[in-house]
């Protein structure tokens, strides 16, 4: 296969053991239709190369890449579902594909599934995916990704042919295999699985895991599963900032969803909002608001303490409490560089930022249906230099409002950051790229009634020029 000179595999998580994964075999399915393949975050595994016959190979029957992972790993974790403690979880439909270097940072990548067929830890599920399911994971990601999101890419879909029956949507529906990329998939719920069997040698194991393959800068901490902890925390608390600068509600924050990298991943139920409304769920079945957009960062936090409870198998109290206790200021500074990277300005002082978001946030909630979230960062993104933009635009009456002119005063303190940003195409539009459920629903229609892709492609390319317009 001709693979870049990028391509470095690196499988380490094979190397844990039997405790942590059991080998599976994919499923064998009756098509394997290639739908999405995601050559911008191939280039950065070496895998742009390939043709589409040897993608569909790889990534719709799942044949091992070149001195890669043997064969494919369903990861063993528990978790907590809506806080109810669930010791019948695992990879259910998805595994550990391959895993290797990312060109230019070499940081480690992970190249798993969703909807490969059924493992160990299936239950009762048939371990497929819808097809409506893999294309509302492409669109999430390709838009968090555009916004500054950690988050994992979608790599590959791959139509298979089968018809699944479900309860949520018209059945039968059409199925398929997702592939997504990101740096992690040890999650806050594999420290819980060893924790629940009272088994801290694996506890510690894992720890020194994750520090070596992930954070090599701790190897040196005397307490590393605090500093373990702490590195986490941050990076959880900047993953939640950059949820709430988004507008981005997840949906489902259950601990077996979070990773100890912090990027998000495995969208069901997500939305984004169309106004500021804390009290906003993207899940029906969320009957008491739990998992809203308000409650993110709670959610965010509660998951971090299960992980600290874990880790007390294995070290004292005191490193883990100080590492939690970080949480609360690290969202703090995370939020304020989160909105004003979505603003394009530079920060002004922690006083003057934390002063502007509020009163943005406020401005934005007093203003109700007449502004929706995504396009006051696009009206007003560089700062002062765009407000005559944004006040001959379509919500320039909105702006004239008490609470958006106190907001305009507070953003004439910060200097636009790279203001030759605006000169690209995407900002002479008068509406910004934005990905409310009634868009996700009129793009999937055609897909479901003529097999027409093209509206989606087009969206894609859209999202693809916000990316480069935001850089």
């Amino acid at each position: 296969m001709p693979v870049s000179s990028d391509y470095r595999p690196d499988p380490r998580f094979a190397a844990l053991g039997t405790d942590f994964a059991d080998v599976v075999a994919p499923a064998d399915f009756p098509q394997t239709i290639l739908r999405h393949r995601n050559d911008r975050a191939a280039a950065t595994a070496g895998l742009e190369t390939l043709t589409d016959a040897e993608w569909l190979a790889h990534f719709g029957r799942f044949e091992a890449l070149p001195d890669n992972q043997p064969a494919p790993l369903a990861m063993r974790y528990h978790g907590h579902q809506f806080r109810t403690y669930n010791p019948e979880l695992g990879d259910g439909r998805g595994f550990l594909f391959a895993q290797l270097r990312e060109a230019g940072s070499d940081r480690l990548l992970d190249l798993a599934t969703k909807g490969s067929g059924q493992t160990p830890w299936s239950r009762s599920g048939d371990g497929r995916l819808t097809l409506k399911g893999g294309v509302r994971e492409i669109l999430a990601a390709t838009m968090l990704e555009a916004q500054g999101v950690p988050t994992s890419r979608a790599f590959s879909l791959v139509e298979t042919g089968e018809q699944l029956v479900r309860g949520d949507e018209p059945s039968p529906t059409r199925s398929a295999v997702l592939t997504r990329l990101s740096h992690s998939h040890i999650r806050f719920g594999t420290f819980q699985r060893h924790a629940f069997f009272d088994r801290a040698d694996l506890i510690g194991q894992l720890v020194e895991h994750v520090v070596e393959v992930y954070f090599p800068h701790l190897s040196g901490e005397p307490d590393l599963p605090a500093a373990m902890l702490a590195e986490t925390v941050k990076r959880t608390a900047n993953l939640t900032a950059r949820w709430m600068a988004a507008g981005f509600v997840h949906g489902v924050l259950n601990t077996d969803n979070m990773v100890v990298t912090g990027e998000s991943f495995d969208y069901g139920p997500w939305r984004f909002l169309p106004r500021n409304d804390p009290a906003f769920t993207a899940a029906y079945f969320d009957q008491t608001g739990l998992y809203s957009f308000g409650r993110q960062p709670e959610a965010a936090f509660w998951n971090l303490q299960q992980l600290a409870a874990c880790l007390t198998l294995v070290t004292g109290s005191d490193g883990l409490v100080a590492a939690l206790n970080s949480f609360d200021p690290s969202y703090r500074t995370a939020l304020q560089a989160a909105v004003r990277d979505r603003l394009g300005v530079a920060s002004a002082g922690e006083a003057a930022d934390v002063e502007l978001i509020s009163t943005l946030f406020r401005a934005m909630a007093e203003a109700g249906d007449a502004v929706r979230w995504e396009p006051v960062f696009f009206d007003w993104f560089g700062g002062q230099v765009s407000e005559a933009r944004a006040m001959n635009g379509v919500r320039g009456e909105a702006y004239r409002s008490q609470g958006f002119a106190a907001f305009r005063d507070l953003l004439a303190r910060h200097d636009s950051v790279r203001p030759e940003r605006l000169t690209a195409a995407y900002f002479q539009n008068a509406e910004p790229e934005e990905l409310l459920i009634e868009e996700v629903e009129a793009l999937w229609a055609p897909i479901a009634d003529g097999d027409d892709w093209a509206p989606l492609q087009a969206k894609l390319s859209r999202i693809e020029a916000m990316r480069a317009a935001l850089a």
